[in-house]
């Protein structure tokens, strides 16, 4: 699509007037599509939200319930959704998605559609309501709400049938209509297998391409929160990474074609991981990972808490390679984020300020081979300006470029961090670092798609100049952001 764009082939045809191409190089590049949304552009500078995995399988110490279990055995004692909020919006998350029915079926609100659900439970003397109280924080702290609906349901009896396709759109409507807004709707490929269902006690296969009859299932919540978005392996609004290691592809681009993907579908991890250069939708991936081996709180795995360094190592392979970082923190038995987490969020928190306190290209002065018609618009001083509207971008018909920072002194460096201007889509291809020390450039590292956000790790340096090289792209390179820490 962004060789139709190619002013240049056109001059050479014939087909368009050398004066034409200097105007037209005297404007904003065109796009290349496919490009996000409004909704999408504001997921990509959240950068980190986190997930809330909380339901009776806390209680049962298992990571998927079967279906058969009580709602009696949830009994949390100490529930507070303020704790979790305040934690979140202190350590830099900006939105809190709650597993609001799990696979085991169990809802963490009162649903008139089902008895399995939290009034039929000891807490508040089924009373509670852990949605509302969530949403409530979350509004409170100022974060996004999130819902997670399981679309399996190993408790309901009618699970394979047309009927309960009908009961998940009757829940998503009580959700979105009681508990709005709600910023994304969470739904994986958990579909179908073993389970109690309602007392047969079966395994159940269903299509996942069909079954739901998603089309209509998301055209319906759109109508509720028309914004609203959906993440699943296909997207449509952000898609699967592929893993729970908290790993984005070296490689990432930011679309994808949807049209032969669902949830649930096999052997599409390595696609969901990379995305595709050609694909078709803007369908970005996100980094769903839990700061335990497991999803919901299990005692066992106090000791084995992640670490401030290896979160921190997570960010650098999720928001520092394009993606956004879905960090999970369950709450312990009492309703709690336990303390041993809370301690970790917070010294990663601490250790991201302290690395990326001090830009040392902040206001540096930038030159480059060139630049878009040369017009000040698109000069290179736009890479250090601080302003995310603004931009350093080439002529259509160069889809290579060059500039170089100075930096005061000679700095020691240790991570370089570049942007595009994704409003106008994702373009580079691959690119090269250099640094000039003691008078001699060398190369330190080199990457190949930088999408919203690419943060690199580079072996300490002490360095006078950055050099950065755009050796491929779709189009013309479109950088909006450039830094030095």
């Amino acid at each position: 699509m962004y060789q139709s764009l190619n002013k240049y082939s056109l001059l050479v045809a014939g087909l368009l007037p050398l004066a034409l191409l200097a105007q037209n190089n005297s404007k904003a590049p065109a796009p290349v599509l496919p490009i996000p949304s409004a909704a999408q552009l504001t997921w990509h500078e959240m950068e980190m939200n986190a997930f809330v995995h909380f339901t009776t399988n806390t209680f049962t110490d298992k990571e998927w319930g079967y279906g058969d279990e009580q709602p009696s055995v949830f009994n949390p004692t100490q529930v507070d959704a303020g704790q979790w909020a305040r934690t979140l919006k202190e350590t830099g998350f900006k939105t809190m998605i709650l597993t609001c029915k799990h696979h085991d079926g169990f809802c963490l609100w009162p649903s008139k559609y089902t008895e399995h659900s939290v009034k039929n439970s000891p807490y508040k003397n089924g009373k509670g309501d852990i949605v509302r109280d969530a949403r409530d924080a979350a509004k409170k702290y100022g974060l996004q709400f999130g819902v997670y609906l399981s679309p399996w349901d190993r408790n309901r009896a009618d699970y394979g049938q047309p009927s309960y396709v009908e009961y998940y759109r009757n829940q998503l409507k009580e959700l979105f209509t009681g508990y709005g807004p709600v910023f994304e709707m969470w739904f994986d490929g958990a579909n179908g297998g073993d389970g109690y269902y309602g007392g047969a006690r079966e395994k159940r296969r269903i299509n996942g391409a069909t079954y739901y009859d998603w089309p209509g299932t998301l055209d319906m919540v759109r109508k509720m929160e028309p914004n609203v978005i959906f993440f699943s392996d296909a997207g449509p609004g952000v898609r699967w990474v592929g893993n729970e290691r908290g790993v984005a592809g070296e490689t990432n681009w930011n679309t994808i074609s949807t049209d032969t993907l669902h949830a649930g579908k096999p052997n599409i991890e390595a696609l969901l991981n990379t995305g595709s250069p050609d694909g078709k939708q803007w369908v970005p991936a996100e980094v769903d990972v839990s700061i335990r081996p497991g999803w919901f709180y299990h005692a066992a795995e106090d000791s084995k808490v992640k670490t401030p360094q290896q979160l921190f190592d997570i960010y650098l392979t999720s928001v520092g390679r394009g993606s956004t970082l879905l960090l999970n923190i369950p709450p312990d038995r009492r309703g709690l984020f336990h303390e041993i987490d809370v301690q970790s969020l917070k010294d990663f928190s601490a250790l991201l300020k302290k690395t990326f306190a001090n830009n040392l290209a902040a206001k540096a002065t930038v030159t480059a081979d060139s630049y878009r018609g040369k017009q000040a618009a698109f000069a290179p001083r736009q890479l250090t300006d601080g302003n995310k509207e603004t931009y350093w971008a080439t002529d259509d018909d160069q889809t290579t470029g060059q500039f170089e920072v100075s930096l005061k002194g000679s700095p020691t460096v240790q991570y370089i961090v570049l942007q595009e201007y994704i409003k106008l889509g994702q373009r580079v291809q691959h690119f090269t670092v250099e640094a000039l020390v003691n008078g001699s450039w060398n190369k330190i590292t080199e990457g190949t798609t930088i999408g919203y956000k690419r943060i690199l790790k580079v072996t300490p340096i002490n360095a006078s100049k950055i050099r950065v090289n755009i050796t491929s792209a779709k189009a013309c390179p479109v950088i909006s952001n450039f830094e030095v820490y």
